[in-house]
């Protein structure tokens, strides 16, 4: 590993050199985490920010109905999902350094349009769409924050690693929504008191880009180009490992732009006044994700320890009854003409908040299952170990872009079952039943794919050639063992 250049690069790096790391590559590792998560997490809190203006939007002065803040919220997560998978490639081709410091910047987009909109209570809805779209900038952030921190980890630290900076990054989620809180209870939730919120975030955002430029670095010898996506979506337990990300993470996010409003639709069918409702949302909904973002670090841990599919089938079995307890809440309000009971409304609490707990568990536990997938393939390859390293490293993360973007799109998806069930039955129950059957769905995958016991044929198959190797783009491997992996498929990842 050579010394750092003044300008921030570092020519060669290898993290699994223990006695590198060990000497200082763990310092430089520690010390471009920290900030990577910095700016992690105030993107995150940009791309949720509309999960707070909506707190400051009332119906009678902007006309936006309860159905029509879910798609407010769906259209940011959207746009940052789709932002992930070119954010993958981008710091392997800028420098990790660079496209922090750049994508941070990019941050006071969103922001200033927020700030002027939000006073401008005479705007069209289609306006406020493409102004939340902007948001999506935050969304994209974690794509390459994962793909860069995946870098500087050895793969015995990774699932801790990761599961740090995805968890630290999710916790600008509910800070903003506590911002969003401060603001509601000492001035009020008039819609000119939100400028409040989008104020701290500009000094945020200059912090973050001054603190990347000062103290984070540029790999130059990693690649994550967009071939090597293509040949990790080419093994079929990346489609299963993005399936799952859609129950784990787009749970985590799609609830986290939802749960406020769903309390507030809550408190206001009680007969609570606008003000009032926003005000009890705004004190209950940041538990939620931030409990969840909490949690994540200790999935990624855990699954260091017991192996990501075995923690993931876990989350799911708990995401399924979290799931089940607040169906069967929302159904008992629905006797009620959708008003609920004080012993209704606590059990919706407490089984959303178990929903954002496990879901964070589950982040981490899934993160963890792409680098030990590429790690156990590299070994059918017949290159030494520095390059079957490399092989895994740099398709493990570019495939993190890829499994975040489809996490994200489970986000919109929420948000729009979520709108769908209340335009039609003015209830969130139906979509509620809906979540359950899907993570049911996610964990039969989960057991199918990465527990079940391998058959003899999974554990015998061929071996694969050098000339095979070679001849593959980036020493990849070759179609007819992608396509039939040799890699068993019960494996600790």
């Amino acid at each position: 590993m050579s010394r750092l250049t003044r300008d921030h690069d570092i020519a060669e790096w290898d993290a699994e050199d223990v006695a590198t790391w060990e000497s200082g590559g763990k310092k430089i590792a520690r010390r471009n985490l920290i900030w990577s998560v910095f700016v992690e997490h105030v993107g995150f809190s940009i791309w949720s920010i509309w999960s707070v203006m909506v707190l400051f939007m009332p119906v009678d002065v902007f006309h936006i109905d309860p159905a029509g803040k879910f798609f407010l919220g769906a259209v940011p997560t959207l746009v940052g999902g789709v932002l992930r998978i070119p954010y993958t490639v981008a710091t392997a081709r800028f420098g990790g350094r660079n496209w922090t410091i750049f994508s941070a910047l990019m941050l006071f987009i969103p922001i200033l349009l927020t700030l002027y909109f939000i006073n401008r209570p005479g705007t069209s809805y289609t306006t406020f769409l493409v102004i939340a779209a902007f948001a999506g900038f935050g969304g994209g952030n974690f794509a390459s924050s994962m793909t860069n921190i995946n870098a500087f980890y050895p793969q015995r630290l990774k699932g801790w690693a990761l599961g740090m900076n995805a968890g630290g990054g999710n916790l600008g989620v509910p800070v903003i929504q506590l911002a969003g809180l401060a603001v509601i209870a000492t001035v009020g939730s008039a819609y000119h008191h939100a400028s409040v919120v989008c104020l701290v975030y500009l000094a945020l955002v200059v912090v973050a880009a001054a603190g990347a430029a000062l103290n984070m670095d540029n790999l130059r010898n990693q690649k994550a180009d967009l071939s090597y996506m293509l040949t990790a979506l080419r093994v079929p337990q990346s489609w299963a490992i993005a399936f799952l990300y859609i129950g784990t993470f787009g749970s985590f996010i799609g609830f986290s732009f939802a749960f406020g409003q769903i309390l507030q639709v809550s408190f206001m069918a009680g007969g609570a006044k606008a003000a009032q409702a926003s005000l009890h949302a705004a004190q209950i909904a940041f538990i939620g994700p931030l409990l969840g973002s909490v949690a994540r670090p200790y999935g990624g841990k855990w699954a260091d320890r017991f192996g990501g599919s075995r923690v993931t089938a876990c989350s799911f079995a708990a995401m399924m009854v979290a799931a089940i307890a607040v169906a069967v809440a929302s159904t008992v309000a629905d006797g009620h003409r959708h008003v609920p009971t004080g012993g209704v409304m606590v059990a919706l609490v407490v089984g959303f908040i178990a929903l954002f707990v496990v879901s964070g568990i589950g982040n981490g536990a899934v993160t963890k299952i792409i680098p030990s997938v590429f790690d156990a393939k590299s070994k059918s390859l017949p290159l030494d170990g520095v390059a079957r390293a490399a092989w895994s490293q740099n398709t493990s993360g570019a495939l993190i872009g890829f499994v975040g973007a489809i996490g994200a799109l489970g986000g919109v998806g929420i948000n729009m079952v979520l709108r769908s069930s209340y335009a039609s039955t003015q209830s969130a129950t139906t979509a509620f039943w809906v979540f359950t059957s899907f993570y049911v769905v996610c964990a039969v995958l989960c057991w199918a794919v990465f527990l079940r016991r391998p058959s003899r044929r999974a554990t015998t198959d061929e071996a694969v050639t050098p000339e095979a190797i070679t001849a593959s783009p980036h020493n990849t491997l070759p179609d007819n063992v992608i396509r039939s992996p040799k890699l068993p498929v019960r494996q600790r990842g």
